[in-house]
């Protein structure tokens, strides 16, 4: 993630994404760098265009986000059910014994 973080942030700091300048930064921030990982990256940022597709990422987890919220209600709605089964069960254990 270390090499991605340093693309987006040299992208971010309007710098060319080049081996170079990613190697720049991971030696800034201590991490033991891997050619084969820069090299890779780099190839595969090639025709990315970076903007755009920041721009769907965001709007695919905000998307997401309402639908995650949702599926909590849904759960809590489902759990008030249970209980009340539980207790309908222990007022029919009563009525045999006592």
């Amino acid at each position: 993630m270390e090499y991605v973080y340093g693309a987006l942030l040299l992208h971010k700091l309007g710098k060319t994404v080049d081996e170079a300048g990613l190697k720049k930064v991971l030696e800034a921030t201590g991490v033991e760098i891997d050619e084969s990982k820069v090299k890779s990256l780099i190839a595969s940022l090639k025709d990315v265009d970076i903007d755009k597709e920041l721009e769907n990422a965001v709007v695919a987890s905000a998307s997401a986000a309402p639908a995650a919220g949702d599926a909590g209600s849904e759960a809590k709605a489902e759990e008030a059910p249970k209980e009340e089964k539980k207790e309908a069960a222990a007022e029919g254990l009563s009525a045999l014994f006592g």
